[in-house]
C-alpha cells in the first residue's frame, strides 16, 4: 500500500483511486467519495421515493452498507453506479412496505456484512461498540466536508441515533443480542455459552429486538424534531377549524373526513357528491358469523381512499401502517382501554416518523390530513400541530382533542393510517361519474380489495343472512352496520338526485342520463326505507335482539328485498357506465 495521501489531496483524485485507497483502509478516501457524490445519491433516492424524509433515511442506510461492503467492488471505476444500485434496492424494499425488512435494516445493521458474505473475514466487525465507533469516525470526516448545513445536521443526528439505539438494552439483553445478531450464534449456541435455556434465549432475543425497534423509532422522532428546530422550521400550525366543520354529517367517517378535507381546497363539494363519487354510498362489507362492527371499514384504506380522491379529481399520498385482520369492538371495551393513559403502554408505531413528515408537509401547505383511529377506531382529520409541545390537533366524529406525537398509532387498534391531498387534476363531471360508476360496479361484483374474512358487494347480503340464521350475531356491531348502510343508501339516493339536477350542463359532451339517474335514485330510496325498518328493530347502540327467531326471520326477509334492489341498481350502473364509455 502506498504511503497515505495527505488529506488536502483527496479532492484532486479520481473516483477509482479513492476507491482503492478506501478499500485499503483509508477512511478519509471514503469520506471524500461521500462528500463528492452524496447529493447525487440523495437526488436519485428522491426521484424514486418522492419523499424527502424517506430518501434521506435510505441514503444513510445505503452509504453505511457501501462502507462495509466496499471490498466487494471489483470495478473501481463504477463506484457511483454501484452505490446507485444499493440505493435502488433499499428504496424498492422500503416502498414495498415490508415492515419486517424495515426493522431488520436497523436491528442488524452492524452485522449485515456477515449475513451477505458468511465467508468474509469480519473479526473486526463482531463488536457493537467497535462497529459504531468505526462508522462514527468515518462518517464524521465525511460530514466535515459537507457544505450544506442541512445535510450536516442530518448526518450528525443519524450517527447519534445509531450510537444511542442499543442503550435501551440491559447488560444481559445486550450480550445475548450481540451474540445472536452480530456474532451470528444460534440460540442453542448462546444457551450453552451463557448457561441459559434455549427458551430463555428465544425470549431475550424477541424482547430485545422489540425494544431496539421501539428505541429506534423513539430516537428517530426525537432526531426529526431536533432537525426541524435546527433548520428553523420548527413551529406551530393550526388550520381554522370552526364549529361548523366539527359537526359529523354521516355515519361513514371516511367520507365525512374527506368532505371536510375538501373544504380547504377550491373544489368544495356537497356531502352527497363526496359519498357518491368516492363510492362510499354503495359500499357494503360484512364480517361473517357475527356481523362485526369492523365491517364498514373492512377495506384496504390506501387502495379505496386514494381511488375515491382520484374520482374526485385529486392525487394523494398516504402512509399505511395497518395491521391485518380486525380488532375488538371498541364499544364493548372498558373505558380505560380508550383513554390517553392506555396509549403510553402500547408500542410506538414504526410508521410514525414517515407519518409525521407527511402531516407536517400537508398542514404547511394548508391542507388537513385524513387519519384513522386517532382517538377511537374511526376516520377523522388532523388539522394542526405544535412542534414545541409535540402535539397534534384532531377531530373525529365531532370529538375535538389533542394527541401527543408519540401517541399517533397507539390507540386501541394500534393501527396508523394518514392520507394527504397532493394536487388537483383536470377532470369533468362526466369523467368523475364514469370513474365512480366503475368503482361501484367493481365493489358490488366483489372485485374490490377487502380485508381477510370480509365479504363485500352483493355477496355480503348472503353472508349477513347466514349470520342471522346462525344465531351468533353480536347486537352492538350488528346495529352499527345497519346505521352505516342506511345512511349510505340515503346518500346514494341524494347523489343521483343531485346528478339529475346538474347533468344537463354536460349533455353536449355526454349522453343524457338524467332518466336513469332518477330510476337509480328511486331504487336507493326503497332500500333506505327497508334499512330504516331494520334500524327500528335493531337500534344502535343497544342493538335489539338479533338472536330472536322472530326478529331474525323478519330481518332476513328485509335483507333479501334489499339485495334484489341492489341487483337492480348494479344493472342500472352498468347501463350508465356503458353509455359514458362510448
Amino acid at each position: 500500500m502506498e504511503q497515505t495521501v495527505k488529506k488536502f489531496q483527496w479532492d484532486e483524485m479520481e473516483d477509482r483511486d479513492l476507491v482503492k485507497y478506501a478499500q485499503g483502509g483509508e477512511r478519509e478516501a471514503f469520506g471524500e467519495l461521500v462528500r463528492r457524490h452524496r447529493s447525487k445519491v440523495y437526488g436519485y433516492a428522491r426521484t424514486i421515493t418522492r419523499e424527502s424524509y424517506l430518501a434521506e433515511d435510505i441514503v444513510q442506510e445505503a452509504l453505511m452498507r457501501a462502507f462495509m461492503h466496499l471490498g466487494k467492488l471489483v470495478d473501481v471505476q463504477r463506484f457511483l453506479p454501484w452505490v446507485h444500485r444499493i440505493v435502488r434496492n433499499h428504496a424498492y424494499t422500503r416502498l414495498k412496505g415490508n415492515s419486517a425488512r424495515r426493522e431488520q435494516t436497523f436491528t442488524e445493521l452492524e452485522g449485515i456484512a456477515r449475513l451477505d458474505d458468511p465467508g468474509a473475514d469480519l473479526g473486526k466487525w463482531n463488536n457493537l461498540d467497535s462497529i459504531l465507533g468505526r462508522l462514527n469516525h468515518s462518517a464524521c470526516e465525511a460530514v466535515a466536508d459537507i457544505n450544506a448545513p442541512e445535510e450536516r445536521i442530518v448526518q450528525q443526528e443519524t450517527l447519534r441515533v445509531l450510537t444511542d439505539i442499543i442503550k435501551c438494552l440491559n447488560p444481559r439483553e445486550r450480550l445475548v443480542f450481540e451474540s445472536h445478531f452480530f456474532d451470528q450464534l444460534s440460540p442453542q449456541e448462546i444457551a450453552e455459552l451463557f448457561q441459559l435455556s434455549s427458551a430463555n434465549v428465544y425470549q431475550i432475543i424477541s424482547r430485545s429486538r422489540k425494544k431496539v425497534v421501539q428505541e429506534k423509532i423513539r430516537v428517530t422522532v426525537d432526531s426529526y424534531i431536533k432537525t426541524r428546530r435546527d433548520l428553523g422550521i420548527m413551529k406551530k400550525k393550526i388550520l381554522p377549524y370552526e364549529e361548523s366543520r366539527r359537526e359529523s354529517r354521516t355515519w361513514t367517517s371516511a367520507a365525512d373526513a374527506t368532505y371536510k378535507m375538501l373544504q380547504f381546497t377550491d373544489r368544495s363539494l356537497s356531502l352527497s357528491m363526496v359519498m357518491g363519487l368516492t363510492g362510499h354510498a354503495f359500499r357494503i362489507n360484512i364480517i361473517p358469523n357475527d356481523v362485526h362492527i369492523a365491517g364498514p371499514t373492512a377495506f384496504y384504506f390506501g387502495e379505496v381512499l386514494s381511488r375515491g380522491l382520484h374520482n374526485l379529481g385529486f392525487t394523494c399520498k398516504y402512509v399505511d401502517g395497518m395491521s391485518d385482520g380486525i380488532g375488538p369492538n371498541a364499544n364493548l371495551l372498558d373505558s380505560t382501554a380508550l383513554d390517553k393513559g392506555a396509549m403510553n403502554k402500547r408500542s410506538i408505531h414504526q410508521e410514525l416518523p414517515r407519518a409525521l413528515d407527511l402531516i407536517h408537509a400537508s398542514l404547511d401547505r394548508g391542507y388537513p390530513v385524513l387519519a384513522w383511529d386517532i382517538f377511537f377506531p374511526e376516520f377523522g382529520l388532523l388539522y394542526g400541530y405544535d412542534d414545541e409541545t409535540r402535539t397534534l390537533y384532531g377531530e373525529v366524529c365531532g370529538r375535538v382533542d389533542t394527541l401527543a406525537y408519540e401517541n399517533l398509532g397507539r390507540s386501541v387498534m394500534e393501527d396508523l393510517f394518514v392520507l394527504a391531498i397532493e394536487s388537483p387534476m383536470d377532470v369533468t363531471l362526466g369523467q368523475q361519474v364514469q370513474r365512480a360508476l366503475e368503482t361501484a360496479i367493481e365493489h358490488y361484483e366483489g372485485r374490490e380489495g377487502a380485508v381477510p374474512n370480509a365479504v363485500k358487494g352483493v355477496a355480503a347480503y348472503d353472508a349477513w343472512i347466514e349470520a342471522l340464521q346462525g344465531n351468533g350475531i353480536e347486537p352492538n356491531g350488528h346495529a352499527y352496520n345497519i346505521e352505516v348502510l342506511r345512511d349510505a343508501r340515503y346518500y346514494g339516493a341524494e347523489f343521483f338526485k343531485e346528478l339529475t339536477s346538474v347533468w344537463p350542463s354536460e349533455i353536449g359532451e355526454w349522453p343524457d342520463l338524467a332518466p336513469k339517474f332518477e330510476q337509480t335514485r328511486v331504487l336507493y330510496t326503497e332500500m333506505c326505507k327497508r334499512f330504516s325498518v331494520l334500524h327500528q328493530m335493531f337500534p344502535f347502540p343497544e342493538g335489539g335482539d338479533p338472536k330472536s327467531k322472530a326478529q331474525a326471520t323478519k330481518a332476513i326477509s328485509l335483507i333479501q328485498e334489499i339485495k334484489e334492489l341492489e341487483i337492480d341498481v348494479v344493472a342500472k350502473l352498468k347501463e350508465m357506465y356503458a353509455a359514458l364509455s362510448k
